[in-house]
């Protein structure tokens, strides 16, 4: 991926290496954080206990944009304010480019239909942080907030998807990982357009947590979409792709496709649950975004088979 000519945002906020909230957790809960915080038998515990609810808190991307949360472990210290503007580290710089280029990506597509795009903030983390919907933790993976208009991304999951996901390899992944960040504004261009709040109010009035979930995987489905349609433009606008960064992202989707994870986590498929898509609806939309490169194409609330 050439990212170098990409613009910087300055809609960042740097929170990493704040550690967690001082004055620890009310109310009981797992311990949460690096050194010391959740194990890898932790997590799959979550997992299994969040498919059974119907929410995987290993379906990492975009975890908690449309899911209501239950009642918040109460912090006992607020988040200290990070530092705003592009961050100077290389891989705070390559988040900004990212974040940049989707700014102007969809400030384009919005004037053009006489609409005003106005982009999130971004709230780079390690471990722990506060977010108008509640925490952000890593365990979670990146999610969008509408609540204050935020991403919020924790880098080390850069990591987990070549790691412990096997979603790229080598040179590829950097454009996975702008897939992940394109993947939640994906989200933001939803609540700028109010699908967000639509799908919300048909996800309470659902008649039970299958038909919320169905409505939740065109959300998420759709976000994929929208991340394609800001590839192609970035690639028409920037020359952004190289050989085999579209591949990556699309084995990135199928990695982290429910049935993927479900399989991985308690070796069975359970379709009811699902909350992202499939590992092939993942793929099948973010190509569809590539390749046709339009908002038009990504309605799949309309679509009758996903």
């Amino acid at each position: 991926m050439r990212d170098d000519e990409l613009p910087e945002s300055g809609n960042i906020e740097d929170r990493r290496g704040q550690g967690g909230f001082g004055g620890g957790f009310g109310g009981g809960g797992f311990p949460i954080g690096r050194g010391g915080g959740l194990g890898i038998g932790t997590i799959v515990v979550l997992g299994l206990i969040g498919w059974a609810l119907g929410i995987d808190p290993r379906l990492l991307i975009g975890g908690a944009e449309m899911v209501s949360r239950q009642q918040q472990p109460e912090i006992q210290r607020p988040a200290q304010p990070g530092k705003v503007g592009a961050p100077s580290d290389e891989t705070g710089r390559f988040v900004s480019r990212i974040l940049g280029s989707t700014e102007v990506v969809w400030k384009a597509i919005f004037a053009a239909d006489g609409k005003t795009y106005h982009p999130p903030g971004l709230v780079l983390f390690s471990g722990v942080t506060r977010a108008g919907c509640g925490l952000a933790q890593s365990a979670m993976g990146p999610f969008y907030c509408p609540s204050d208009k935020k991403i919020y991304l924790d880098t080390e999951f850069f990591q987990e998807i070549q790691t412990r996901f096997r979603g790229c390899e080598g040179k590829a992944c950097r454009f996975s990982q702008a897939y992940v960040i394109a993947h939640e504004v994906g989200h933001h261009v939803q609540d700028e357009l109010g699908i967000l709040t639509r799908a919300h109010s048909a996800q309470q009035a659902a008649g039970d947590r299958a038909d919320a979930n169905r409505i939740q995987v065109r959300v998420e489905l759709q976000a994929d979409c929208l991340a394609g349609v800001w590839a192609k433009k970035s690639n028409d606008r920037w020359d952004l792709l190289e050989p085999g960064d579209v591949e990556a992202a699309l084995r990135t989707a199928a990695a982290i496709g429910d049935d993927t994870l479900q399989r991985r986590a308690q070796g069975r498929v359970v379709p009811d649950s699902f909350t992202h898509g499939s590992a092939a609806q993942r793929q099948r939309w973010f190509n569809t975004g590539v390749t046709q490169g339009s908002v038009g194409a990504c309605n799949t609330f309309a679509a009758q088979q996903l």
